[in-house]
């Protein structure tokens, strides 16, 4: 079956995430739909993350009804982003939970605590989609969402300790930062802001295990796709603690400012690095498409990093000009991602053989 309209819908939803994005940063864009701003963040964070997420997923399930989760993710989202609110989040809700049978399924075929993890972050998914069902605002969603993301990125990481990890031990760490990580969504509930805090010490926690102990440290001293891909591992590694720290520090966001900080640490900061550092390898098993490696990429991963870092000091310095200009080059960043992208395709050629041999290597020695 074709995958296309799948990945469409998660440019869509992230074409109407960003716009929304604009809007909230008080740019001034037309907006066909106050919903845009509204739904900004399920738009990013299930819409567009969610949907390649599942999508990969069910490519490795491999059977069709694997392909109904990132479906369903896609036109929920794009439904919350015309303004059915709650029929969209019914079909996201719906397809957390159809991405838990793709779990259950990979889970027989290889039980291990790592796809455990995984599956442990679409739960966080589904939950928090529950959650959203009986009233809970999208704030009170935050520590579910970045439960998701978070499990499943470090999730996937776990799985690679056997060739990616300096040390067997690691995994043990690792695991129990999850479940420090676990324990504070939980608590977020009943308790806010203690279960940010607590949290927050499990991002911090997972951030030095996974820094430490990533065989990232060692292909950064490499070249080519290897060391673009430690390279936003690493950095992402700092973004998490950074966002961890917050949490710890402050809980749960009293003000507009920590709020966002707090936020994009984790969304921009970490998971925007792991999908840049992932899409040379992931992309072309899951849309058939080739994304060769080029020195360009490292130019919207610097842009990322420094749109960002202008956002917080915004945001914590209280100065709304400077938020707003670190938000729009960080929204810059992501279809600049896609043109260097699209540059890459064309520039590195497709059957040159040292080219070849050189992305052979690339992708075997890369920790992705």
């Amino acid at each position: 079956m074709s995958r296309l309209p799948l990945p469409a819908g998660a440019l869509l939803s992230v074409i109407a995430g960003l716009w929304g994005g604009l809007s909230l940063l008080g740019v001034g864009v037309p907006v066909p739909s106050a919903a845009l701003a509204t739904q900004h963040g399920p738009l990013m964070a299930l819409g567009f993350l969610g949907t390649l997420i599942s999508l990969e997923r069910a490519v490795a399930l491999g059977r069709p009804w694997g392909y109904a989760a990132p479906a369903l993710a896609a036109v929920g989202a794009l439904a919350g982003a015309a303004g059915f609110t709650r029929p969209g989040q019914l079909l996201l809700t719906a397809a957390a939970g159809w991405f838990l049978a793709v779990y259950l399924v990979l889970l027989a075929r290889r039980p291990c605590p790592e796809v455990v993890v995984q599956m442990s972050g679409a739960i966080a998914w589904y939950v928090g989609g529950l959650l959203w069902l009986r009233g809970l605002p999208i704030a009170d969603l935050v520590p579910w969402l970045t439960a998701f993301l978070v499990l499943t990125i470090a999730g996937e990481r776990l799985e690679l300790a056997h060739v990616g990890f300096v040390g067997r031990r690691a995994g043990d760490g690792v695991l129990a930062a999850m479940g420090v990580l676990g324990a504070g969504v939980l608590a977020s509930v009943p308790r806010p802001d203690l279960g940010w805090r607590v949290a927050g010490v499990g991002m911090i926690a997972l951030a030095g295990l996974l820094a430490v102990h990533d065989i990232a440290r060692r292909t950064v001293r490499t070249a080519g796709l290897p060391r673009y891909a430690a390279v936003c591992l690493l950095s992402g590694y700092a973004w998490l603690a950074l966002a961890g720290a917050l949490w710890g520090i402050f809980g749960r966001p009293a003000a507009d400012g920590l709020y966002d900080a707090a936020l994009h640490a984790v969304f921009l900061g970490f998971v925007m690095s792991m999908v840049f550092g992932h899409a040379p390898v992931i992309l072309p098993a899951v849309l058939r498409v080739r994304l060769p490696y080029h020195r360009v990429l490292y130019g919207p991963l610097a842009l990322l990093h420094a749109a960002l870092l202008v956002r917080i000091a915004g945001d914590l310095g209280g100065v709304a000009a400077v938020r707003t200009v670190g938000g729009v080059l960080g929204e810059v960043a992501l279809p600049a991602f896609a043109c260097c992208a699209v540059f890459a395709r064309h520039a590195v050629p497709a059957h040159r053989p040292a080219a070849a041999s050189r992305l052979s290597r690339s992708r075997r020695m890369d920790p992705s």
